[in-house]
């Protein structure tokens, strides 16, 4: 059977989480990955720059042969993926169901939280999300995004390689008291970003509450995707792709981008090339 090639983008190292278990599960498929990080932070940008940068980093993505394309951003996928699944004729995995979902898997008394950028809070996709799938049920208890709290410098931090710094401590301790006094029981890691910093969240609201990183769901989904392309294979409407090795591709500093993503997958990330958009 072939590798499968998948594209992948986030504004910045963020992404890797998603990565990180797509490759513990998938450990076949062949991930080429895009971290926009001479445009990082996403949380700030309009819906019409977001789709922009959509547009460009696909088309690229898939001129390297990506068959499929996983958005780990958060943002992109709040603002910019319904959109962009009209443009492109490939599937296309956002982070917005698959993390809502997970996240009414997980509560237990109805009340979830978010934390994600401020265009993804402002997005409101979340709470649509959540009552939409609700809206499919019948039965159970009410379930409810009940606070959605902006973390703008969560990003800037872990792109420059501070999770584990006093200063993130103590930014984290500011963002996350809306959340202890909303009383939530489950937590939405609503920017990819975040998980760098699930240590420090923990720590800070205590085991009780489960923090929710919609990586998992989005790997279940992307499992689906690639059973629906290995059918297409099979009938002759796919070409098949030799096997190679995981690529990673940067607007911004490919060094800084190898030195922090290490860290989460140590001695996996090495020979980041630059893209220079006016190529």
């Amino acid at each position: 059977m072939a590798q499968h090639v998948i594209g992948m983008f986030d504004s910045g190292v963020g992404g890797l989480t998603v990565m990180k278990e797509i490759v513990t599960q998938l450990p076949d498929v062949q991930i080429i990955y895009f971290g926009d990080t001479a445009r990082v932070p996403y949380g700030n940008r309009s819906r019409e720059e977001l789709i922009h940068f959509g547009e460009e980093i696909i088309s690229f993505l898939i001129e390297q042969g990506a068959e499929a394309i996983v958005v780990a951003c958060n943002t992109s996928s709040a603002n910019a993926v319904p959109v962009l699944r009209e443009q492109f004729n490939l599937p296309l995995i956002g982070t917005i169901e698959p993390g809502a979902k997970a996240a009414i898997q997980a509560t237990a008394t109805g009340n979830i939280g978010l934390i994600a950028t401020e265009a993804t809070v402002r997005s409101k996709a979340y709470s649509s999300a959540v009552r939409r799938i609700l809206s499919k049920r019948q039965g159970g208890h009410a379930i409810e995004l009940v606070k959605a709290q902006a973390c703008p410098l969560f990003v800037p931090l872990v792109e420059a390689g501070l999770f584990h710094s006093p200063e993130a401590r103590g930014i984290a301790r500011t963002y996350l008291a809306p959340i202890q006094e909303a009383q939530v029981d489950a937590l939405i890691l609503g920017c990819t970003h975040y998980p760098f910093l699930a240590p420090v969240i923990q720590e800070i609201l205590g085991e009780e509450i489960i923090l929710v990183d919609p990586a998992q769901a989005m790997t279940e989904e992307l499992k689906e995707v690639l059973k629906q392309l290995e059918c297409n294979r099979e009938s002759g409407r796919e070409t098949h792709k030799a096997p190679g090795h995981h690529r990673f591709f940067v607007s911004g500093d490919p060094v800084l981008f190898e030195r922090v993503g290490n860290t989460l997958l140590p001695g996996q990330i090495h020979d980041v090339n630059q893209v220079n958009w006016n190529r």
